[in-house]
């Protein structure tokens, strides 16, 4: 399974899947640009351009058949790189987990990028994600408040050409607290796949995977075992 960060994360945010699902499932993940082992690395603040740059990158890498685990930004740029990946190379991933995200054909209009320090602050606090404590830090606001806000720009900013549709299963999670993605903006993601969908709605917020990691890892399992079965919306 390759896994896709959210907006200010890095790969190493999937440690703990990678843990929990050894050894039956080997987790993969990508690494942005402008973060951790790619620091020196510039921003990328175009989900297009980051997808073409991650797809080529993968091309020598990418293990045979891995299904695309996303969470929030990341669920965004799984979707953009599965598309280039069905597109060039013929055939579909096995099964794409959008989680804690709305469906691309579902957009609001958003601009946390261009608030004040202390507004995108507020807004990574109140999901509790990524830092959000250190974010109290002066030295660690220098550090991660750029990488945020490019990231925040990129999703934003992101406008689809026109609704595509993916070649394989789509599989959305989402909290049933999340005060950025509603059910009805979940289950849109039925509308971008021709080959089945299912949603599972857990307990929790925006980051709910770290609040219940143990249904997250089950709910992971029961996915990727049911790859290739098509699959009607389940909430």
């Amino acid at each position: 399974m390759l896994c896709f960060p959210h907006a200010g994360g890095s790969a190493s945010s999937f440690y703990w899947l990678s843990s929990a699902l050894r050894p039956d499932v080997e987790v993969w993940a990508v690494q942005y640009p402008g973060r951790q082992d790619r620091l020196r690395e510039p921003l990328v603040d175009d989900i297009g351009r980051l997808a073409d740059g991650l797809f080529a990158a993968l091309l020598e890498y990418l293990p045979p058949a891995p299904a695309f685990f996303g969470h929030s930004m990341g669920a965004t740029v799984a979707f953009e790189v599965a598309l280039r990946a069905e597109r060039r190379l013929g055939t579909p991933i096995p099964r794409l987990i959008a989680s804690g995200r709305r469906a691309p054909s579902r957009r609001r209009d958003e601009n946390v990028h261009r608030r004040s320090d202390e507004g995108l602050i507020a807004e990574v606090q109140e999901l509790s994600g990524t830092h959000s404590e250190l974010l109290n830090d002066e030295e660690a606001r220098r550090t991660y408040l750029p990488v945020i806000r490019n990231d925040y720009r990129a999703i934003e900013t992101y406008a689809p050409p026109r609704e595509q549709t993916l070649s394989c299963p789509i599989t959305a999670f989402v909290g049933a607290d999340d005060p950025r993605v509603t059910l009805d903006e979940a289950e849109a993601w039925d509308r971008h796949t021709d080959a089945g969908f299912r949603m599972r709605v857990f307990p929790g917020g925006h980051f709910y995977l770290t609040e219940r990691p143990a249904e997250t890892v089950t709910s992971l399992r029961e996915a990727l075992g049911s790859a290739t079965s098509p699959l009607r919306s389940e909430i």
